[in-house]
């Protein structure tokens, strides 16, 4: 058969709109992420083949934290990740070439403890002269010592804070007693209440909204192949959309997806990943992340003063959702995304500048 017949029957067979990704090589595409429900779109989006509709030939590489994940994208070992919010911004401020392109997950971290110390944590001022532990990078360990500094306390004189590896490390250290109090995010905080912790603060009310991991890539990988990150976040969208419409039985299939990646019981799972204090926009949040960054200058993590702004990408995530719309104008759920995207992500970003 000539080539100009296969396609004009093609284009007959196929619907406008339809997803559709031109005969060839799947694009191999290694994606980072951190074993925990927040996760969940990239799992969805694994599982139920958005991925595969997009095409990539998705790799999964799970990380225990957001530092070793963002180490991975910078040495080349996976192409993108989702990682704590303060990750990337640590890492641009020392000089790498990062961009963030969209997001996982917001909110979702506490502040756990056990016996009389859970019953006298009220406030954030509560942890003066404390031991408390958090998770080296995590945006919720950013968030706490904002949240300290803003209620006047110091986190390097006021309080004793350990930086450890997981937050399966914190929540040992806090059953051992060699700390008072300690930070993780889900589902980690909701199965610690099954060990005899309790959840004493949550960081949405510490700092109402704040972004959480971000999907970070870098600046050579972005500017080389744009359309490949907005394919990248088509595939969060759907994974997204199934997440939170079609009532219980897509409830029922995201949690058996998620628990393939964060072994967790399924219940603790649907509690976690179902709850008001988790956001699960893929939206890049750029008013966010720089509200952050402003906190991460204010507790001395930064290691000098960037415009930050530079390495939000908002392009890609633009164009996928616009591609959505046009394929589906009448969707509610992509009509509801965009007033999300216009109050977050109006201004001028992106254009970092080349590594040194």
């Amino acid at each position: 058969m000539k080539k100009w017949v296969y396609w004009a029957i093609l284009a007959i067979l196929i619907p406008a709109g339809a997803d559709y990704v031109q005969a060839g090589e799947a694009t191999n595409l290694k994606v980072g992420y951190l074993p925990a429900s927040g996760h969940g779109k990239i799992f969805v989006a694994y599982e139920r083949g958005y991925f595969k509709e997009e095409g990539f030939d998705a790799e999964l590489i799970s990380f225990i934290n957001s530092a070793d994940g963002i180490a991975a994208i910078r040495s080349g070992k996976i192409d993108v990740g989702g990682f704590g919010t303060v990750a990337p911004l640590l890492q641009i401020s020392t000089g790498a070439d990062l961009r963030i392109i969209g997001g996982l997950m917001g909110t979702d971290s506490a502040i756990l403890a056990m016996g009389e110390k859970a019953d006298s944590i009220k406030t954030v001022s509560d942890l003066r002269g404390l031991r408390v532990a958090t998770v080296r990078m995590a945006s919720g360990d950013a968030v706490l010592r904002g949240a300290l500094l803003e209620a006047g306390l110091s986190w390097k004189d006021d309080l004793e804070i350990f930086e450890l590896k997981s937050p399966g490390a914190v929540i040992e250290a806090i059953k051992n007693g060699q700390v008072d109090a300690g930070m993780v995010w889900g589902p980690h905080d909701v199965a610690a209440l099954a060990q005899g912790l309790k959840i004493v603060l949550i960081s949405d009310d510490m700092y109402p909204g704040h972004p959480c991991c971000r999907l970070a890539v870098t600046g050579e990988e972005y500017e080389q192949d744009l359309d490949k990150w907005k394919r990248f976040l088509r595939a969060l969208l759907k994974a997204e959309r199934y997440a939170f419409t079609g009532g219980v039985a897509h409830q029922r299939q995201v949690v058996e997806d998620i628990s393939k990646y964060a072994p967790l019981d399924t219940k603790l799972i649907d509690q976690s990943y179902y709850h008001s204090h988790l956001d699960q926009s893929t939206d890049p949040n750029a008013s966010g992340v720089l509200t952050m960054w402003e906190v991460v200058k204010a507790v001395g993590f930064a290691q000098k003063d960037e415009n930050i702004s530079r390495f939000i990408e908002i392009a890609a995530y633009r164009e996928a959702l616009e591609s959505l719309l046009a394929e589906e104008p009448d969707d509610a759920y992509w009509k509801n995304l965009k007033p999300v995207f216009e109050e977050r992500d109006t201004g001028n970003y992106g254009g970092g500048r080349a590594q040194p």
